[in-house]
């Protein structure tokens, strides 16, 4: 049976945290950070990223306990079915019983304790008691000291559910999903093919990039930044791809400051792939922010082409135009606009090309963004259906006979993604599916039987997008 000591590390492993074994030391200030984030994501369901940027933002911390602060809140989020799950063991209490400030506390430690290598136990406990004293919840550091011990002394004698005894039970317990995600995951895969897909999405993504074609070839940029990341690689399927692995932060990288590449997982730049923009082309991207994949159709549609980027939220529309100008694209129009509306008066429409890259569960990304499956709901995906559609409306009613639409999702929903493209399809007429051979033939293994693009965490090392190609009869 597996056992909770059987760690998974992310990166290299930290120092020895000196700090513990001072009597009177405060909490680090990581810690500290990383508590206040996870406390919020839970009571306001806030965005993991989002939450721990703007903490970062007012918190000096190196660059070192940046890193140990964003292990601490991903990794508790990836694993937290697990830590409640063997918390549950040593505790003489139901979890719900606990303050939720409290209860974020013991999945902190217990992170540690279990995943962190680099943090001894008792540095693990200590550091968990002083962060509550820290926070505020004095009358819970005896509860907390006693709790976190019991666990880093009975772990290893605590086995977790096996996938051949009780698929459901290790789904959720063993590898950290919710019930509702696990239930799906087994009616749809079967249990190697889920248990292989939680895996794959609990473990960090490497950093993938996408060349600047304007500035660099792919060969140069990659030839370049193996001085920095000797472990890059092309992509398997992604034209301009490169994987730079799991070291080093690419947003101080010199090359990434001077715009001969961007951030983006493989996965999201094979939907530009697929929407195939040319020279001189009119796009539109209808939920563009914050501009990875309209900078990608405005690097390929040159100074001639012109691609118009819509979102709802003027303030996340800034992180377009930031994009754009770190890139030198000047072939960017931004506009704050609900896509689900009627978009005739958007300037450049009709358009050659346009993208529908839906708000989505986000189920196919959860190794990215680990805090979704606790936030996403059972109802989500088909309440999101309904938005997805309404998009896709609106994006054909601008688009010229002969011309292209990628519906795109980075979700693995029946609900928000055959079934949209179905339902749309049977009331649109005059848009249909592109033929296959008129498909990218660097796509084609990823296609399924329909030819909608389909990758998987753990089937292409990706994140998990469906995107399907159609268009509207000339």
């Amino acid at each position: 049976m597996p056992r909770p000591s059987e760690r998974r590390r992310r990166g290299p492993s930290h120092p020895p945290l000196g700090i513990a074994s001072r009597r009177h030391a405060a909490p680090t200030q990581a810690r500290l950070l990383a508590a206040r984030v996870l406390e919020r994501v839970e009571r306001a369901r806030a965005y993991a990223d989002l939450t721990l940027q703007a903490a970062f933002s007012r918190a000096p911390l190196g660059p070192r306990d940046r890193a140990f602060a964003t292990e601490l809140v991903y990794g508790t989020l990836r694993w937290r079915g697990r830590l409640d799950h063997l918390l549950g063991r040593v505790l003489d209490r139901e979890l719900g019983a606990l303050e939720p400030g409290v209860l974020t506390l013991l999945r902190l430690g217990a992170y540690q304790i279990l995943f962190c290598d680099g943090v001894p136990a008792s540095a693990a406990v200590d550091q968990t008691v002083r962060s509550a004293r820290a926070l505020g919840a004095e009358r819970a550091t005896g509860l907390v000291n006693a709790v976190l011990r019991r666990l880093a002394q009975q772990a290893d004698a605590l086995a977790l559910p096996a996938l051949a005894d009780d698929p459901l039970a290790h789904l959720e317990h063993a590898l950290g999903l919710p019930r509702w995600i696990a239930e799906r995951w087994l009616a749809e895969l079967g249990p190697e093919q889920a248990a292989a897909l939680a895996e794959a999405s609990n473990a960090a993504p490497p950093v993938t990039a996408r060349v600047n074609r304007v500035r660099i070839a792919r060969d140069a940029l990659l030839a370049r930044v193996r001085e920095r990341f000797p472990d890059a690689r092309l992509c398997a399927f992604a034209e301009g791809g490169i994987v730079l692995g799991h070291g080093g932060a690419p947003a101080g990288d010199p090359d990434f400051v001077d715009g001969l590449y961007s951030v983006q997982d493989e996965a999201s730049q094979l939907v530009v792939d697929l929407l195939a923009p040319g020279p001189g082309e009119r796009v539109l991207d209808t939920c563009a922010a914050p501009g990875t994949k309209t900078t990608a159709i405005a690097e390929r549609v040159g100074p001639a082409g012109l691609v118009v980027a819509l979102d709802r939220s003027s303030q996340r529309l800034g992180l377009v135009g930031r994009a754009a100008r770190r890139l030198g694209l000047e072939n960017v129009t931004a506009l704050a606009r609900d896509a689900t509306l009627p978009l005739a008066d958007v300037p450049g429409a009709p358009f050659d090309r346009v993208l529908v890259d839906a708000p989505c569960s986000g189920l196919g990304a959860l190794r990215r963004n680990p805090d979704a499956r606790w936030r996403v709901t059972p109802e989500d995906p088909v309440r999101l259906a309904e938005t997805q559609g309404a998009l896709l409306a609106s994006a054909a009613s601008v688009l010229r006979p002969g011309g292209t639409l990628v519906y795109s999702t980075c979700t693995l929903t029946s609900e928000e993604n055959d079934a949209v493209v179905e339902a749309f399809l049977s009331r649109t007429p005059g848009v249909r599916r592109a033929a296959e051979a008129m498909l990218p033939a660097a796509l084609r293994p990823l296609l399924d039987a329909t030819g909608a693009l389909r990758t998987w965490p753990h089937r292409h090392g990706m994140d998990g997008f469906f995107a399907v190609r159609l268009e509207r009869t000339p």
